[in-house]
């Protein structure tokens, strides 16, 4: 019956009594399974770790140009490995790393939240970032109400100082004594 529909006999499943098969087009089923497989790879989020390194004697200026990128990388979706690097005497104290650490867990809050707080590994300190989805939401629609009110403000300076701009004719009650004594 297959064979006349020019169709294949596939078996669906073995193990039940009697066994089930079906007629249907086999290498039509494997090409839309495999379609099938590739939209769902497409439609999947692909999250990778990025890492940032710090040493304990940082300066304010790396502090932030590392901490912008630290906060980049959270919007863009990646988590972020934080590592504090410690060499020699430094790892006598490894409260200025965990300072460290703080600060930037403060300094990205608003993109990101701990995942893996801070641990000691050796000669290194590390903790893990990743993006909070709600807390970027929030920061974005503060950031356009901060930017619309702003908006708002500069219109109306610029309304204000239109206004400001306008001469203003004289009445006649305002008239200048010599104006007065022309007419």
């Amino acid at each position: 019956m297959a064979r006349e529909q020019g169709l294949d006999l596939v078996e669906v499943a073995a193990k039940s009594n009697p066994p089930v098969c079906r007629v249907m087009d086999y290498g039509k089923y494997k090409y839309e399974a495999a379609q099938r497989d590739k939209e769902s790879r497409k439609k999947a989020t692909h999250v990778t770790v990025k890492e940032m390194k710090y040493r304990p004697k940082i300066g304010i200026g790396d502090f932030n140009t590392k901490t912008s990128k630290v906060e980049a990388f959270l919007l863009d979706g990646n988590k972020v490995k934080v590592t504090i690097m410690f060499r020699g005497r430094e790892m006598q104290h490894p409260e200025l790393g965990r300072n460290i650490l703080e600060r930037v867990a403060e300094a990205v809050v608003h993109a990101g939240a701990v995942e893996v707080y801070p641990k000691q590994d050796g000669r290194n300190m590390i903790m893990v970032l990743g993006p909070d989805k709600k807390a970027q939401a929030a920061w974005r629609a503060e950031q356009e109400a901060a930017a619309e009110a702003a908006a708002a403000v500069e219109a109306a300076e610029a309304e204000a100082a239109k206004a400001a701009e306008k001469p203003v004719e004289a009445t006649p009650a305002e008239a200048t004594p010599a104006e007065a004594t022309q007419d």
